[in-house]
């Protein structure tokens, strides 16, 4: 199936919404409608490519008046490091400016400014309610100084141009600007005769971000290549699968989208934040954190972990969070469905990036769900070792993902800035909402979870002990402690290496972990755990007296990987390092999970009875079929094995478990044709079914920025071990490297990835 996809898209779902329904803040309702409306009209300015309107000679006489503005978007967007922004593009562009850097802009009046008569001042304003005192309200006096007379925190304007009726004039902006839309209007009388100004509207939305570029900035970055990646890089990767065989999975953050910035600054007027607060980036990002979810206070995705999305779009079909934050945007403010936690943290990175954020989306292998505060996950047995599931409320997850934000801490002692853990993934209530973080990832390392915001949660993801407890009526405590596992948790911290990209492999992943956690069972480790456990008073719980005698050893073999229609085996070895004869009762089982770790359904269990002499070594196992297991997957093809032994004679008991995820063979993308701006090249997307079945309801979607937006076609079934081709034709629209990213899903096989990256010349 061919088809060709133009390179602006005609989009008429920027209709209009009344989102009253929908907002928290009844006094806003206006403002934020007013300002829904504006984004919907330059999107349609930008994609229909309409032409200005001629401005209307009046003809009025005396005092001046303003004829035109100019804000030279794409000449200051160079100087700013905002070039790549889609709102740049068409015949109506809006500005966008970075805070602490200036910006040119150019005034045509209808006669010659006589600055000895004229008064003319320029009036920026922030939010619905503006005032001087709060920062909303800047008056600007047009002069004619040739260089800006306050300091950099100050707004400051100067004139670098006079000529004719066409003034030039440089606009400081100060380096804690609120940050957001900003509107601008030009008052202009006759001095002495100020009652009934002159009022020119600029019909233009200007967008002030941060500046990871100015040193006074909070989130300024020294690192270039850091800047490049966490700032400006609008495709990356986000790690899914397991700690032993991590997958990179393909994700188009998008932020330069004609959708991304105005959604971001949206999602920030509909958070309630005050304008005040607009210019702190550690209020910003933990407003970021609740509005991305959508439960309790109309965000921008949906969570869904039930596995049933036909109302909506599942998980693991989106490429990317533009196409999510245009729907957003253009449904006036509707919830999208879909989403999990990579899917959260991919469309965190996309507004923090837009807004000006250095932000990198973190995947934690094996990550703890602490739901009493405890800095443990916590596993009940009763007397005869049975799992009492009624008790164990705390989970470990496969994998979760979360940000990493970059900023100064000035909030904190000296030394907690750099990165810090935002959570977009509603797990727990923070001060009543879903919202985690910022939590500064040095004060996690350090066990110094006191300090703000959520940091006893984060460091229990990455560094939670795993605590078995087993009913005992002779304990006071009414329970006693088994084992203590203090490895399992946190295996593996991962995000993607600046400056890389490995289209087939994972040479572009960085092990972050020595950023989270000393190495496990180290001295440094073992310090941080129960410095928290002192700041958490819970030292009680690290205190209690180990287990009893334990002289048989059990090993479960790890599975490195298994290519889906293979089988695999699960297999325990046992020793018996006594003297004395040993009766030891295991159960081994393999079951589909979701990658929260939730069990979804039972692949195979076995159970086995038997006697192990004195230094008798034994092993133990089950093999698992495709058969077993194929039709019992879930999402992301996940399974865990499990294996649960006691020994009679001595009451130990040992317990451990290991997770995988079925491999799946990628797609190969081949281009043919120019690598040119607006010439046609063709993209061919293969791969052969690795299994005896038909694929049905097959379906693949591409997308590339400055190349397609997301876009999916339905294809014809692929017989059992067949081979699937399709071919696009793409328009590139935008120069230099581009990467194309694909997906390929069906009933019986789903996920299927590749990506390709591609030079395109003007």
């Amino acid at each position: 199936m061919s088809r060709t996809l133009s390179p602006r898209r005609h989009v008429e779902g920027y209709g209009r919404r009344n989102i009253r329904s929908v907002l928290p803040l009844e006094e806003n309702v206006d403002y934020l409608n007013d300002i829904l409306e504006r984004f919907r009209r330059d999107a349609l300015r930008r994609r229909r490519e309409m032409r200005p309107v001629d401005e209307v000679d009046r003809g009025l006489p005396q005092p001046i008046e303003v004829n035109a503005v100019e804000f030279y978007c794409k000449d200051n967007a160079k100087a700013h490091h905002t070039d790549s922004y889609d709102m740049l593009e068409g015949k109506d562009p809006s500005p966008v400016f970075r805070r602490g850097e200036p910006f040119y802009l150019g005034i045509r009046f209808n006669r010659p400014l006589d600055i000895h008569m004229d008064k003319v001042r320029l009036h920026l304003t922030f939010g619905p309610n503006n005032q001087v005192g709060k920062g909303t309200l800047v008056i600007l006096p047009v002069m004619e100084n040739k260089a800006f007379t306050l300091d950099s925190s100050k707004w400051d304007i100067c004139m670098t141009r006079k000529e004719r009726s066409i003034v030039t004039m440089q606009i400081q902006i100060p380096y804690m600007a609120g940050v957001g839309l900003w509107r601008m209007k030009i008052l202009s009388h006759i001095k002495g005769n100020e009652g009934n100004p002159k009022t020119y509207e600029c019909k233009e939305s200007i967008y002030i971000l941060f500046n990871p570029w100015c040193k006074d900035d909070p989130v300024y970055m020294p690192d270039n290549k850091g800047k490049q990646e966490y700032v400006l890089s609008d495709v990356g990767k986000i790690y899914m699968g397991s700690h032993k065989n991590p997958v990179g999975r393909p994700w188009v953050f998008g932020q330069f989208s004609d959708s991304a910035l105005p959604a971001s600054v949206f999602l920030l007027e509909r958070s309630g934040l005050d304008y005040k607060s607009r210019a702190n980036p550690v209020k910003i990002v933990r407003a970021i954190s609740a509005m991305v979810n959508s439960n309790d206070d109309n965000g921008v995705v949906v969570g869904n972990w039930a596995g049933k999305y036909e109302d909506g779009t599942a998980p693991w079909s989106w490429t990317g969070s533009a196409a999510i934050l245009e729907q957003f945007l253009s449904s006036g403010g509707k919830p999208v469905r879909y989403g999990q936690c990579w899917v959260f943290s991919g469309v965190c990175t996309t507004v923090c990036r837009a807004l000006g954020i250095p932000c990198r989306s973190v995947t934690n292998f094996v990550s703890a769900h602490d739901t009493d505060d405890s800095l443990t996950v916590d596993k009940y047995f009763d007397a005869d070792g049975n799992d009492l599931a009624e008790f164990n409320a705390d989970s470990i997850w496969n994998f979760h993902v979360w940000n990493d934000c970059w900023m100064a801490r000035p909030d904190l002692p000296a030394g907690y800035g750099g990165w810090q853990a935002i959570d977009a993934t509603p797990q727990e209530t923070s001060e009543g909402a879903f919202q985690a973080g910022p939590a500064s990832v040095v004060a996690i390392r350090r066990g110094e979870i006191s300090y703000l915001y959520d940091a006893p949660f984060v460091f229990a993801e990455v560094n939670a002990d795993i605590v078995h407890w087993q009913i005992d009526e002779d304990s006071d405590f009414g329970w006693r402690k088994l084992k203590t596992n203090t490895y399992h948790v946190g295996r593996l911290v991962v995000t993607k290496r600046a400056g890389y990209d490995d289209e087939s492999g994972n040479n572009d992943m960085e092990d972050i972990s020595s950023e989270y956690k000393s190495k496990e069972g180290s001295m440094e480790e073992r310090m941080a755990v129960l410095n928290a456990a002192r700041r958490g008073g819970l030292t009680h719980i690290y205190d209690m007296p180990s287990p009893g005698k334990e002289d048989v050893l059990f090993t479960l073999l790890d599975i490195e990987k298994v290519q889906i229609g293979q089988p695999f085996h699960v297999i325990v070895k046992v020793e018996n390092k006594s003297e004395e004869t040993r009766t030891v009762t295991s159960v081994l089982s393999a079951s589909s999970v979701y990658y929260t770790g939730i069990i979804a359904r039972k692949v195979k269990r076995a159970r086995g009875v038997f006697t192990l002499k004195p230094r008798q070594k034994e092993e133990l196992g089950i093999e698992v079929t495709f058969d077993d297991y194929f039709d019992k997957l879930v999402d992301y093809a996940m399974l865990k094995i499990y294996a649960i032994s006691t020994v009679k004679e001595t009451q130990q008991t040992w317990a451990e478990e290991d997770d995988f995820q079925v491999e799946k063979p990628p797609l190969k993308i081949e281009v043919e044709g120019p690598l040119q701006v607006y010439r046609r090249l063709n993209v061919k997307v293969s791969f052969t079914n690795p299994l005896n079945r038909k694929l049905e309801d097959c379906a693949i979607t591409i997308e590339g920025p400055g190349l397609a937006e997301p876009h999916r076609s339905f294809l014809k079934d692929v017989e059992p071990r067949g081979v699937m081709t399709h071919v696009e034709t793409l328009i590139p629209r935008k120069s230099g490297p581009r990467k194309i990213t694909a997906i390929f899903t069906s009933r019986q096989l789903i996920e299927v990835l590749g990506t390709k990256q591609i030079v395109i010349q003007d």
